[in-house]
């Protein structure tokens, strides 16, 4: 009797006290995008809110998280508004997390539009729900010749034959073969030095148009599984070099993914598919 009282009191001591330092309770959704299968894409955690909380707050729960990127969205009347952050950093975009977003307010929050928009810090970001998957219609990125880092660069990639390129954030280098790209040793003290969020590597497919890597240990992320946003890049690339509007690409990360890119004027469209994988709640 008395030790149940104990452990009764305590209980409510313990209960009390959570209330007094959880001050907000928020919804949290991990989803893994551009994966037809749960384990494979890449993971994303989408933050649902009703209004934007403190910044640094927001940096937090992504460093927690620990992914790639973490999401937060909040409505506004009919629209919705995105932001995208690292462990590290905010972004100015990222394609897989805005993928899993979609599918998040698809799947789990009543959503219905056939399309939906996303403002963001680059623009107004078009997603349509297909029959299966989803369709994203991103800015084009349009690769370039770069000066910078040409040295740095060199050592990393010793065996590219082609100038390296840049886009709005990262690097390109086109290397000769899929057996390059699947085994290339990432020196990831150097590329976190470069002038650019990261690097980029990519080559034609076997199986499909072109394969990558990309790694971005600057924003806290050594490999990233899918990238989204570097197909903006390398969709443009790819459909210069081979004169098709319509490319299948695939990341050969240790997860991999694989999308279809459009190019159509100076936009890419993106298709993918998502798989949830968690349902929470964070207290904070």
């Amino acid at each position: 009797m008395i030790a149940a009282a104990i452990e009764e009191n305590l209980t409510m001591e313990m209960s009390d006290h959570e209330q007094l330092i959880c001050n907000m309770e928020l919804d949290i959704y991990q989803i893994d995008a551009f994966a037809n299968t749960l384990f494979s894409g890449n993971p994303a955690a989408i933050i649902p809110l009703e209004a934007w909380i403190d910044d640094s707050t927001m940096q937090k729960i992504a460093a927690e998280n620990n992914l790639s990127e973490t999401a937060f969205v909040v409505k506004s009347d009919d629209k919705y508004h995105i932001r995208w952050m690292t462990p590290k950093v905010e972004v100015d975009l990222c394609g897989h997390a805005t993928l899993a977003a979609a599918h998040c307010l698809y799947q789990h929050l009543g959503e219905t539009r056939k399309k939906l928009v996303f403002h963001s810090r680059s623009g107004p970001l078009l997603i349509t729900k297909e029959t299966v998957g989803y369709l994203m219609d991103f800015p084009v990125d349009l690769p370039r010749k770069s000066l910078n880092d040409v040295e740095k660069i060199r050592l990393l990639c010793p065996t590219s034959k082609e100038p390296h390129l840049r886009g709005k954030d990262d690097y390109l280098v086109i290397l000769q073969s899929e057996e390059e790209i699947r085994n290339f040793k990432p020196d990831l003290p150097l590329i976190s030095k470069l002038q650019a969020r990261g690097l980029i590597i990519s080559a034609p497919g076997q199986h499909c148009d072109f394969v990558s890597r990309c790694f971005y240990p600057a924003f806290g992320i050594a490999e990233d599984p899918v990238t989204g946003s570097a197909h903006t890049l390398l969709a443009p690339f790819w459909n210069q070099r081979m004169g098709k509007a319509e490319l299948s690409a695939q990341q050969l990360s240790s997860r991999s993914g694989e999308l279809t890119c459009r190019i159509i004027d100076d936009r890419v469209y993106l298709y993918g598919r998502a798989v949830t994988y968690l349902v929470g709640k964070i207290y904070i």
